[in-house]
């Protein structure tokens, strides 16, 4: 086999020494294109030249490096393989993939290719959620510092900053055909099962169950909204809970005034937004666990 390896140097352990993940190769017989990048942009570009002369592609970064390559897979077919770098790694932890590096590099020549769905926003790729309301504002409050010092604390910490100032708004929201109006202060379109830092858009998603699993988050005080976010950590939501829920693969969002909209921690769009569910669009390296953790959410949706 013959991998084309993309290092994000920017993401948070982007500068690890990556001679062990390289020795674990030659020892799996995987023959190694090894790159390095400073800028997210440029993995795709690498994708692209390098299609015609490797098997695989894998990708050492967070979320946002691996939603980078998202376009460059679907244009060649290439298959994903997962080390995670970044701050949250949401994408590998919903795919079992382990942080240890080397760990996760024996998968490229032993795991499973499993195919997942993809979700598509306004042209945009997105592996884990897409957010518009205060995932939004948090997102901007987190900033490369807060994320080096803090690390996954980070992200709550930045909640917090956002629900002292962000405002309801009014969202018109069609789900395969259904419509909804609604006044909110959160929205979130999972294609994934986790988000944020270990979100969990819903208890029973996956990211291979062909549907967006979305939820809107009714205007709170702040007390409150502390007092259910476990619940809304584990995407475990009671009928008492502020919440509103939907499934679907087709998605459409309108709001009075065009709102950012971010994806897989990235702004890359604004409203009206148009969701299109991709299943089965790429094929990633997956431990047997996901296969077990795939067993055991049937099991529980089923009972």
């Amino acid at each position: 086999m013959r991998a084309l390896l993309i290092v994000n140097n920017k993401s948070r352990n982007g500068g690890a020494d990556v001679d062990a993940v390289l020795a674990r190769f030659r020892h799996n017989g995987v023959a190694v294109l090894h790159s390095r990048t400073d800028q997210p942009d440029q993995i795709a570009t690498a994708i692209r030249e390098h299609a015609g002369k490797v098997d695989c592609v894998v990708v050492g970064g967070g979320d946002g490096s691996l939603n980078a390559a998202a376009p460059a897979l679907i244009d060649t077919g290439l298959p994903l393989g997962v080390l995670p770098m970044g701050t949250a790694n949401d994408l590998a932890r919903t795919l079992k993939i382990p942080s240890d590096l080397a760990q996760a590099s024996d998968l490229i020549g032993t795991g499973c290719l499993h195919r997942i769905d993809l979700g598509r926003v306004n042209g945009h790729y997105f592996f884990n959620v897409a957010n518009i309301g205060l995932g939004v504002h948090v997102m901007r409050h987190l900033s490369p510092e807060v994320k080096r010092r803090w690390g996954v604390l980070g992200y709550a910490r930045s909640l917090l900053t956002a629900l002292r100032s962000f405002q309801p708004f009014h969202a018109d929201i069609v789900c395969d055909g259904r419509r909804h109006r609604m006044r909110t202060i959160q929205i979130a379109i999972g294609n994934g099962r986790y988000y944020g830092g270990g979100m969990t858009i819903a208890e029973e998603a996956s990211i291979d169950d062909h549907c967006f699993h979305l939820y809107s988050v009714e205007p709170v005080k702040v007390w409150d909204m502390l007092r259910f976010a476990p619940a809304l950590r584990a995407g475990r939501f009671e009928p008492h809970h502020p919440i509103n829920i939907e499934q679907g693969r087709g998605i459409e969002i309108t709001t009075r005034k065009p709102m950012p909209l971010s994806a897989d921690g990235e702004l890359v769009t604004h409203t009206p937004a148009r969701f299109e569910l991709l299943a089965g669009a790429i094929g990633v390296f997956v431990p047997t666990a996901y296969f077990d953790d795939r067993q055991e959410l049937r099991r529980a949706a089923q009972g």
